[in-house]
């Protein structure tokens, strides 16, 4: 499987899983496991290729022309990581299916846990640094989601916006620092960014891009002063903090320094935020984890902690510093994730996670409490288990760390006293849950189902493994993972249990004998505590921080909105003109405005006519909008008719064709409009009639103003030469390129269908946006009556418009009997013309867009005389599902084209020979086109049909109020 399969592999599952049955916990998780399972066993297979050093890598062309490729790479480092990810993605999918309830939507959790998943394999398999930062702040918008999972929680909504703010606003400053380091470089390339650290420490923009990179990765790993998110993300399901929280988001901060440690490190300035954010970070969250008496709470800071001991070792410019970070990664995902998905149990089996209500479980749960403890003892770092081993090379970096006097003196105290914090920490959760008098929980707790505690079992089997045999166990990939953090150029390190009696070990003696000490003499006051907060840093709440911070920029922003701005659309139109009024008659005073030496082209009588008419339409519907709006219309109709002339008289075709269809699909979208606006009342009041006179005079102007601004650059640009034209590039390769030879049409379904896909995806949301704020929309009461030539007829009761019902053959009689007749013959003539335009779209005038509008106009005529309830009673159009497949056939479309090797949406055409027809010219943008046409319908109709129901609405409220009189 190649590279790019296994990265996308994720995102195609998550996509299945959204639309398999919510409650369908078992396909769900089966569909989860064996996804992240294929993900891992491609990965797993290439170790070999890496453990030496060998970088493995794949290139998919999506902007040669620019040097815009997606580059895939896997060295040994991002190896270690993508195992790390998919692995322990597989253990809490498997963990998840039993964890959450029956009526948790499922479909909704997996498909955000397999997108969370291929986010971050984006992250850590990225061989581009841009391609870098924008799955990095995919992994900000799915973690949000996830978080937030449980949204009908206050909590869970209000940690999830705190972890979102945070980390994507590190990440927009990452971005900032990314193209920086790619300016000095000149490359984004990560092979080539690698090689360039002397440029880049050299370099006077380096203290600006470090600066921007680290606060990208410090606001994502959670590292003070951005610590506080973590905690409050806990409201997230015990899976997804397992998964985020051990392998996953937090870690992302790490692997970004660990990854860029060759470029940036080795200077005072990385030594001093990288190394004082991650020992500030280590005491702190080691110190109030210990005052925790929320289980979550308590692993959520030891989280903290040890994400600063990580930090605080890639700040020591030590190469053996170095290897123990990334030992430390391995170490601390297998005995967190196990760590939490014990508390998942706990909270699941006892309905609480307060320890203050948690004893003597070990009697109920022994499998449970002997599994939880070991994983405490790694993480406190009791020997024989993989904590140890890197909390040992941790202690060893601090002892002869190389620095100020003052720095060697205070980092070893620094670290010991981490330590002692530690196991004080893991005593509370180990001792205290487990060990003392029954417990007093909602529920009688019992043992898990097995496979439930299956995941945990793995991890903590792993925790052992390593601890007793490291060598065997993790030495090979921890020197194949270490190997590209250091530059190449790795250090000797041993991985023996026994070193002999070592400074280490003394420090390691003394934080355990302390730490016992500490938790024997506060045990009982720790669990009597009912405050949250730590003493001593009580006051240092980040959140609050963060919440007065957010609030008055909020507040600023208000009243900055109020100062230079309004509610009123009229007023907003008016600023806009005047200051891109007064930027164009400025930039005239740089570049002034000359007319072009252009040959000129005689005007002929026949064209003056045509836009002298299209002139005084247009002034026309400017002079009557006010008060006769149907009129307004009409002429407004008119100039949109002469603009489609003045296409087809300057050649071209398929702008007239898809102007025209525009027209008429603009002019009943006006129609429905117009039926629910109130009517224009003449103003009695002098002021307010004067007020509004002027206002119109000074509209008036302005519009002449910007008109002939507007119309004065036009002629200006049209008069000079274009030496650099694009047509002759788009002309030569329309036909051997793109398989077409009608350009207009080649250049939207293939040179810039990337392009197109966006506008079609843009095009879908406004029509679901209208849609859903039109469903809140109720029509005043003044506008709720019939027209008169509908109160004239007889109603019927399968209708919204009061028409006469039909007769026994089903032919309609009355009230728009002819058009009734006409509409119907109509609509199958016009999905025949639909057809013809689509299908010839590629080679003459026609195509999707234009093709659809056709589609959507053969629909809305039956809306207009048939009436919604008739229409729909006989068709289920289903707007959304039109633009939902459409949407999907434009993105399978371009992803054909990368199975195959190619760049996104790249066109290959194909000649059919098909029986009684003959041979067919069939390229792949006829899928895209067909993608085109569908959302194209799905959104017009969606838009129009949406101000058609209203008059369903409008009925309803006279009837409602008919029925309450009756009934009184």
């Amino acid at each position: 499987m190649s590279l790019g399969w296994v990265l996308l592999l994720p995102f195609v599952g998550s996509a299945v899983a959204a639309v398999l049955p919510t409650r369908a916990r078992n396909q769900e998780s089966l569909l989860a496991a064996a996804v992240a399972l294929a993900t891992a066993l491609p990965l797993a297979m290439l170790f070999p290729q890496v453990a030496d050093g060998g970088v493995v890598s794949q290139r998919i062309a999506w902007i040669p022309s620019l040097g815009m490729d997606l580059l895939i790479r896997v060295d040994g480092f991002a190896w270690m990581f993508a195992m790390l990810v998919t692995v322990i993605g597989a253990l809490v999918v498997v963990y998840a299916r039993y964890y959450l309830s029956a009526d948790d939507p499922a479909a909704r959790f997996y498909s955000l846990l397999l997108a969370f998943m291929g986010s971050m394999l984006g992250v850590v398999l990225s061989g581009n640094l841009v391609q870098l930062v924008v799955f990095w702040e995919l992994t900000s918008l799915f973690s949000f989601l996830l978080i937030g999972y449980w949204h009908h929680r206050k909590e869970a909504r209000r940690g999830a916006r705190i972890a979102f703010v945070v980390t994507a606003t590190g990440g927009l400053a990452l971005l900032a620092g990314v193209l920086l380091i790619g300016q000095v470089v000149g490359s984004y390339e990560l092979d080539e960014v690698l090689l360039a650290g002397e440029r880049i420490r050299a370099h006077e923009w380096y203290p600006l891009a470090v600066t921007l990179v680290l606060l990208g990765a410090l606001t994502k790993s959670a590292q003070f002063p951005f610590h506080f998110w973590l905690p409050h993300a806990m409201a997230a399901p015990t899976p997804v903090s397992a998964y985020l929280h051990s392998a996953t988001m937090v870690k992302a901060g790490v692997f970004l320094m660990a990854r860029l440690w060759p470029v940036l490190a080795g200077t005072d300035t990385w030594f001093w935020i990288v190394g004082g954010a991650g020992v500030v970070t280590l005491l702190l969250g080691a110190y109030a984890a210990m005052f925790q008496n929320d289980l979550k709470g308590l692993l959520a800071y030891s989280t903290i902690s040890h994400l600063g001991l990580i930090t605080l070792l890639l700040g020591l410019n030590s190469t053996l510093a170095a290897v123990a970070a990334v030992f430390h990664m391995m170490n601390h995902a297998t005995f967190k994730a196990s760590l939490f998905m014990a508390v998942g149990i706990i909270d699941h089996e006892t309905g609480t996670r307060d320890m203050r209500r948690l004893d003597g479980l070990y009697r109920y749960m022994p499998g449970t409490a002997t599994l939880a403890m070991v994983a405490c003892a790694a993480m406190a770092g009791v020997p024989l288990l993989n904590g140890f081993l890197s909390k040992e090379m941790f202690f060893a970096e601090t002892v002869f760390v190389q620095g100020q006097p003052w720095v060697e003196s205070a980092l070893p105290v620094a670290a010991t006293l981490y330590g002692v914090f530690a196991v004080v920490y893991s005593l509370r959760f180990g001792h205290d849950v487990f060990f003392g008098p029954p417990p007093n929980c909602p529920r009688v707790p019992e043992e898990p189902v097995r496979w439930m505690r299956a995941p945990i079992e793995l991890l903590v089997l792993a925790c052992l493994t390593v601890g007793i045999l490291p060598n065997w166990a993790i030495g090979d990939v921890l020197r194949a993972a270490a190997d590209p953090v250091v530059g190449g150029k790795l250090p000797a390190f041993s991985l023996a249990i026994w070193h002999g009696f070592t400074a280490p070990l003394a420090m390691s003696l003394a934080a355990m004998l302390g730490g016992i000490a500490v938790y024997l003499a506060f045990a009982q006051r720790f669990k009597q505590r009912g405050s949250r907060r730590a003493p001593l840093i009580g006051a240092l709440d980040g959140k609050r921080l963060f919440e007065v911070v957010l609030a008055q920029l909020t507040q600023a922003a208000r009243r900055a909105i109020r100062l230079t701005s309004s509610r009123h659309l009229q007023t907003q139109v008016l600023w806009m003109l005047v200051i891109a009024g007064a930027a164009g008659l400025g930039s005239t005073l740089l570049v002034p405005l000359e007319w072009g030496f252009r040959e000129r082209v005689p005007a002929t009588p026949e064209f003056v006519v045509l836009w002298s008419i299209g002139a005084a339409a247009a002034v026309g519907a400017a002079w009557q909008a006010k008060f006769h709006r149907l009129v307004a219309l009409m002429l407004l109709s008119l100039v949109g008719l002469v603009l489609c002339l003045t296409f087809a008289w300057f050649s071209a075709p398929d702008l007239a064709l898809t102007q025209l269809a525009v027209e008429a699909v603009t002019a009943v979208l006006f129609l429905l409009g117009l039926r629910w606006m109130p009517k224009r009342i003449a103003l009695d009041d002098p002021r307010t009639r004067w007020r509004a006179q002027w206002r119109r005079r000074r509209d008036f102007v302005l519009a002449v103003l910007a008109g002939a601004g507007l119309a004065a650059l036009s002629y200006a640009m049209l008069t000079r030469s274009a030496p650099q034209s694009i047509s002759p590039f788009f002309l030569a390769r329309s036909l051997p390129e793109g398989g077409g030879t009608n350009v207009v049409n080649v250049m939207l379904v293939d040179f810039r269908a990337f392009d197109t896909l966006g506008e079609i995806t843009v095009l879908g949301i406004v029509g679901l946006t209208v849609f859903a704020l039109l469903r809140r929309f109720r029509p005043p009461r003044e506008v709720s009556e019939l027209p008169p030539q509908q109160q004239a007829a007889r109603a019927a009761p399968a209708t919204d418009l009061h028409v006469a019902p039909p007769d026994e053959d089903g032919n309609p009689h009355g009230y728009l009997l002819v058009p009734a007749v006409l509409v119907r013959l109509v609509l199958p003539i016009a999905i025949v013309v639909a057809v013809h335009l689509f299908l010839r779209g590629h080679n003459q005038p026609g195509g999707g867009f234009v093709a659809g509008l056709v589609v959507a106009i053969a629909f809305i005529v039956q809306y207009m005389v048939g009436g919604t309830q008739w229409v729909e009673e006989r068709v289920n159009l289903r707007p959304p599902r039109w633009i939902a497949w459409g949407l999907l056939l434009a993105v399978a479309t371009g992803l054909g084209s990368l199975g195959f090797g190619y760049p996104f949406l790249t066109t290959h055409t194909a000649h059919v020979h098909l029986p009684l027809v003959g041979e067919v010219h069939f390229p792949s943008a006829t899928l895209f086109d067909l993608g085109v046409l569908a959302v194209v319908v799905g959104s017009t109709l969606l838009l129009l049909t949406a101000l058609a129901h209203q008059s369903l609405r409008a009925r309803r409220r006279p009837a409602r109020a008919a029925d309450r009189e009756e009934a009184a």
